[in-house]
């Protein structure tokens, strides 16, 4: 195992970045992973903490949670690497890893919580505001553009904490991730209706929460 993983934190601007890797290169990355070579350990990373950084942090709405699950995903990578099949692609096998943690995660803070979401929602409100947003820009916002950048980023922070575990991670998947209705298969094991079906309630349910949450902002400003 490397002696130590790059820092999440820094790599958060690679969160908005898709990557691209051709069916090639990822078998003979795959190849060099499952001879334990760790400079190919070293390049998953680089490539991939900053896509699962993204979506465990989207799914939990905690940075330091989202942090410390994301380096446990890549441990667990190194771990059972001999145990990928190569019925779907690394990068495929890689977020179903990651998804599975976050559900684990999930559960565990639901019973350490038990009922304490408001909180949880708080202080995703607050991280979405400490890392000013996961994407990057090309300018320098206007104070007042990015001030609206912020606390729109806030409220689809706010909505998702709302949404069902289950309706949560397929918007995450599908609408962050953007990822295809085929990989989201591979990763949830649901069957391609069920994914639309559940994808197309839980957007409702998301725009539904983000138009509360907006109408509540205005009142109080």
């Amino acid at each position: 195992m490397p002696e130590r993983l790059a820092s999440l934190d820094r790599i958060v601007v690679l969160s908005g970045f898709r990557v691209p890797m051709a069916d090639a290169d990822e078998q003979r990355l795959l190849e060099r992973l499952k001879a334990r070579d760790e400079r190919a350990f070293n390049e998953l990373v680089r490539l991939y903490q900053g896509k699962i950084y993204q979506l465990v942090f989207r799914m939990l709405g905690d940075r330091a949670e989202a942090e410390d699950l994301a380096q446990e995903v890549f441990v667990t990578v190194f771990k059972s690497i001999d145990g990928f099949r190569g019925d779907s692609k690394l990068s495929t096998w890689l977020y179903r890893v990651a998804t599975n943690h976050t559900k684990n995660r999930l559960k565990y803070l639901g019973r350490r919580a038990r009922g304490q979401k408001q909180e949880l929602t708080e202080l995703a409100e607050r991280e979405v505001v400490e890392s000013a947003s996961m994407a990057t820009s090309a300018k320098i916002d206007r104070p007042d553009e990015a001030l609206l950048g912020r606390e729109a980023e806030s409220i689809v922070q706010q909505a998702l904490a709302r949404l069902e575990e289950d309706h949560r991670e397929l918007v995450v998947l599908r609408d962050v991730e953007n990822l295809s209705y085929e990989d989201i298969q591979r990763i949830t094991g649901l069957a391609e209706g069920t994914v639309k079906s559940r994808l197309h309630r839980a957007r409702l349910a998301l725009k539904e929460s983000v138009e509360a949450l907006s109408a509540g902002r205005r009142k109080t400003t």
